[in-house]
């Protein structure tokens, strides 16, 4: 009797411990600093820190359908000092999908509209390297492709700093 009732108990204890995981959708929030790296046209190359000072404030929210996918709305300031003036240039509204690859690792295939007039997509790789019960921290690497407004298409190459919540 006292066996079956420690493996009732056994079972009781683990079908409640698969309750307690991750109930879906799942909403999460961060909120980041961006920096350009290096951005390349057909007309010139501009580096970051070096031509000017620019960054970006990423903050948006996550919404995981499940483990796998998810929905991601983002929106982006973004702050250049071009020789002693600095002003917000532009804000990016930053729709997209996340697919979780795993060991931390997620893709966000993100469209792109600026305020300034240029559209495009910002395929994302980030990883987070901190997780805890309340927030994590992660890195990214953003890889814009822009057009529109007159301009010829330029790609950059960032890095992004965080956290999720």
């Amino acid at each position: 009797m006292l066996l079956k009732n420690y493996i009732l108990f056994t079972v009781l204890l683990a079908s409640f411990t698969s309750f307690s995981q991750t109930a879906y959708p799942k909403i999460t929030g961060y909120f980041g600093i961006l920096h350009p790296i290096v951005t390349v046209s057909k007309d010139e190359t501009n580096v970051n820190f070096r031509d000017y000072y620019a960054v970006g404030f990423p903050t948006g929210i996550n919404i995981w359908k499940n483990e796998k996918i998810g929905f991601s709305f983002e929106i982006v300031p973004n702050i250049k000092d071009d020789q002693g003036t600095s002003k917000v240039t532009n804000i990016l509204f930053h729709p997209g999908v996340l697919v979780a690859l795993g060991n931390g690792y997620t893709f966000a295939g993100r469209a792109a509209f600026e305020s300034g007039g240029r559209y495009g997509v910002t395929p994302v790789f980030n990883k987070t390297i901190i997780k805890s019960n309340s927030c994590s921290y992660f890195v990214a690497i953003p890889l814009p492709l822009r057009f529109g407004n007159d301009h010829p298409a330029t790609f950059t190459v960032g890095f992004q700093f965080g956290i999720a919540f």
